[in-house]
């Protein structure tokens, strides 16, 4: 893991030190140079978003925020005693039809902020004792989120990242944030195409997501824990189990385990039908305690053995 001492012999984030180098700001400068001609997700829409134009995310030159806050609902190594402190971003490069934060995404629930508001929500959570920053969906504000984290560093953030996202990925936007994010943790939400394209009008989502995770675990390797059980670096896959087997669990699992047997996963079942999704005859229902126990199995049987807590209980009742 890339935890490091500090000259108090204080234990602090990987990217400390691409900050003291000058590096951060060179990615951060990169980063919003690509705007001019946005392909920083796999959709390539190539607008000028320097210029406030707008794409597929619907987002322009600044970062929109729906909440941020302490947050219990994340996987367990993420939350600690105080919560992962989550900074929910709003819209999506995914727009999902059965988004189950249909008010953020579509909604665009939230406020445009400046760089400098996103690094007081940082340094907020940070000062309530999260262990971690939690970026919701930030595919899309890369280059935002960046500007916000370098004057968050002089302002003496030190905590991990978390980059929480759909898994619909570019890897040379990954790339840059090499050496930054501590904790990846994508979805991975579909292995047959046919269903990218049918919930979120995309044609290679397996390709794309595949692609992403491979880059993801080749940065920050399998997950990690500190002694308290807390996550400091690593890759966590969620995979949300759908009706009908939708998302093509078996092998969606098979992918994982191929790159790491000890790839921490968390099988979801909380699946409901939201926005569009309920006017879908094939996801317009929850999934059935058949369909999950599935799920659970094709994740055992292909190796993996890292479950989320919440379902290793499950399993114990």
């Amino acid at each position: 893991m890339k935890l490091h001492p500090n000259r108090e012999g204080n234990m602090e984030a990987s990217w400390l030190d691409l900050h003291r180098r000058g590096e951060l700001k060179r990615r951060a400068e990169a980063a919003v140079r690509a705007l001019t001609e946005c392909r920083l997700c796999p959709r390539s829409c190539g607008r000028n978003r320097l210029a406030d134009e707008r794409g597929w995310c619907r987002t322009g030159r600044k970062a929109r925020v729906a909440s941020f806050h302490a947050h219990f609902g994340e996987e367990s190594p993420l939350v600690g005693s105080v919560g992962s402190g989550t900074i929910f971003i709003s819209s999506c490069n995914l727009l999902c039809t059965f988004c189950q934060n249909d008010d953020i995404s579509h909604g665009r629930e939230g406020d445009d902020v400046e760089p400098v508001h996103l690094a007081a929500m940082m340094l907020g959570l940070q000062e309530r004792g999260c262990p971690n920053i939690n970026f919701v969906t930030p595919s899309h504000v890369v280059p935002q989120i960046l500007e916000g984290l370098l004057i968050a560093a002089d302002n003496g953030l030190r905590v991990p990242l978390v980059y929480n996202t759909g898994g619909y990925d570019a890897v040379d936007t990954l790339r840059l944030l090499d050496g930054i994010v501590d904790i990846y943790m994508p979805d991975f939400k579909f292995w047959d195409n046919e269903w990218g394209e049918r919930f979120c009008g995309v044609r290679d989502y397996r390709e794309r997501a595949c692609e992403a995770i491979r880059e993801m675990h080749r940065q920050v390797g399998d997950l990690s824990l500190d002694d308290e059980g807390v996550a400091v670096r690593g890759l966590l896959v969620r995979h949300l189990v759908m009706p009908g087997g939708a998302a093509g669990t078996p092998d969606v699992m098979a992918f994982l385990a191929g790159l790491s047997p000890y790839t921490y996963v968390n099988v979801m079942d909380q699946y409901h039908p939201c926005g569009r999704g309920a006017a879908d005859p094939l996801i317009n229902r929850r999934i059935t305690a058949q369909e999950y126990a599935a799920a659970v199995r094709a994740a055992l049987d292909s190796g993996l053995h890292r479950l989320d807590d919440r379902e290793r209980r499950r399993r114990r009742l």
